[in-house]
C-alpha cells in the first residue's frame, strides 16, 4: 500500500466486538481476565491499549518501520531514546535544536552521567572530529529547528560505527517528506502533536526503528516509566495522521509562496527555507526529502524590537508555541521555544531576538500574504518611531 493508503488502513480493521469502522477509544485502564495470566492479549493500559497499539502500527507504516512505541509527548519519545544510553556515554548533537530537547539534555540528562558535545553538522569533517570512544549516540534534526539546516543523514550514518546509534528527529519534514530509516537510521523520533497530529489539540511523541533490539529496550521503557499517551490522546494522533498527506502538501505549497514573498522583499534582511535555491543545502533537500514542508524563519531589517512589533500586528498568524497545526502560527524562537538555551549560545548559533519562525497553515495563501504584508508595514512604521 501506499503512503495515503497506509494512513487511513494500517492498524484500522473495522472492530472485531461491533464492526465499528473506526478505532473505538478504548477508555479502560485494566481488562478482566478469565484466569490468572489468561486474556486477550492486555492486561493494563500502561503496557498495552487497543487504541495505542492502532496509532503504533499505523505510524510504524508511514515511517515503513517495523516498530513503533507511542508516548504522551515528543519529549518522552526523546527521553524514551536516550534510555538506550548508560552513564558515561557521549552524544553528538546537533548545535540548532529544539530548545526543549537541548533542556532535557543538558539540565536532566547530563546530571544522570550522560555527556553531550553540540556540533555545526552540516559539517561532516566537525562530526568526525566530535566522535569519542564513548561515543554511543548522534542526534540530529533535519531540517533543524529553528534555522532549518540541513543534516545529510546517509553521510552521518556512514561515519557511526556498528556501536553507534543514529537518531533523528524528524518532527519538521514528517514521514510524508523524510523517510530517515530508509537512509540509514536507528531511530526516528516525531513530535506527533505537531504535523502528525495536525490539529493543535494533542500533545503525543512516538519512536520507529527497525532494530529488534532496539525496539524491545524502547519498549521496556515504555511501560516501566509509563509515560504512554492516554486512549483518547492516542485516537486524536490517529485520527490526525489520516490526513497528513493532503495536509503536508498545503503547507508546503502556502510555505512555498511566502518563502518567495519574504525573499524578495525590501524589509526583510534574510529567509531561511531549504525550498529556495539560495539555501545553502538545498541541493540536499532536493536528495534527502520528497518537498520543503511547511516551517520557515527570516529576520527583519532593523532593531530587533522590529520583530516583537511584527508579530503584534498580524490577525491571522496566531503567536504561539509549537507548530504543525491547520492553522498558521508565528514564533519569537529566542523568547519562547528556545528560551531554555543560553543567550550566548543562541546567539553564537543565529538565534536572535530578531528572528522569527512562522509555521505555515492552510489557509488561503493569499489571505495569509496580505496580513503579512499589512505587518510588515506596521512594524516599519513602529521600528522609525
Amino acid at each position: 500500500m501506499r503512503f495515503s493508503t497506509r494512513a487511513i488502513h494500517t492498524g484500522q480493521d473495522a472492530d472485531p466486538a461491533t464492526g465499528a469502522t473506526i478505532v473505538p477509544i478504548y477508555q479502560t485502564s485494566t481488562y478482566t481476565q478469565t484466569a490468572v495470566g489468561e486474556h486477550k492479549g492486555f492486561d493494563y493500559s500502561r503496557t498495552v491499549n487497543p487504541t495505542r497499539m492502532a496509532l503504533e502500527q499505523q505510524l510504524g507504516a508511514l515511517e515503513d518501520a517495523q516498530f513503533c512505541s507511542a508516548f504522551a509527548s515528543g519529549m518522552a519519545a526523546t527521553a524514551a531514546t536516550l534510555n538506550l544510553l548508560s552513564a558515561g556515554d557521549h552524544v553528538v548533537v546537533t548545535d540548532d535544536l529544539y530548545g526543549g530537547t537541548y533542556r532535557l539534555f543538558s539540565r536532566v540528562l547530563a546530571r544522570y552521567g550522560l555527556e553531550f558535545s553540540y556540533v555545526d553538522m552540516t559539517d561532516m569533517a566537525a562530526v568526525k572530529s566530535a566522535l569519542r570512544p564513548n561515543t554511543r549516540m548522534l542526534w540530529l534534526e533535519t531540517p533543524t529547528n529553528p534555522l532549518l539546516k540541513l543534516i545529510d543523514i546517509a553521510a552521518v550514518v556512514a561515519l557511526k560505527a556498528p556501536h553507534q546509534i543514529v537518531a533523528v528527529d524528524n518532527t519538521f519534514a514528517t514521514p510524508y517528506l523524510q523517510s530517515p530509516l530508509a537512509l540509514g537510521a536507528d531511530v526516528v523520533v516525531h513530535s506527533t502533536t505537531k504535523y502528525i497530529g495536525g490539529h493543535s489539540d494533542v500533545i503525543g511523541g512516538a519512536t520507529m526503528m527497525n532494530s529488534p533490539q532496539i525496539a524491545e529496550t524502547i519498549k521496556f521503557h515504555q511501560n516501566a516509566v509509563g509515560g504512554v499517551p492516554g486512549p483518547m490522546d492516542a485516537y486524536l494522533v490517529l485520527r490526525g495522521a489520516k490526513t497528513l498527506a493532503v495536509r503536508m502538501r498545503e503547507h508546503e505549497k502556502n510555505a512555498r509562496i511566502i518563502a518567495e514573498f519574504l525573499s524578495k522583499h525590501g524589509e526583510v534582511e534574510r529567509v531561511y527555507y531549504p525550498g529556495l535555491a539560495t539555501h545553502p543545502q538545498h541541493q540536499l533537500a532536493t536528495r534527502q526529502m520528497r518537498g520543503f514542508g511547511g516551517m520557515l524563519s527570516f529576520v527583519l531589517r532593523g532593531p530587533e524590537v522590529r520583530a516583537h512589533e511584527f508579530v503584534r500586528s498580524l490577525k491571522l498568524f496566531s503567536l504561539a508555541e509549537s507548530l504543525g497545526g491547520v492553522e498558521s502560527l508565528i514564533s519569537i524562537p529566542a523568547r519562547m521555544t528556545h528560551g531554555s538555551i543560553p543567550k550566548e549560545d543562541r546567539e553564537r548559533r543565529g538565534v536572535t531576538d530578531g528572528l522569527v519562525r512562522l509555521s505555515v497553515g492552510i489557509e488561503d495563501a493569499d489571505d495569509l500574504l496580505e496580513d503579512l504584508a499589512t505587518a510588515l508595514s506596521a512594524s516599519r512604521a513602529a521600528a522609525l518611531t
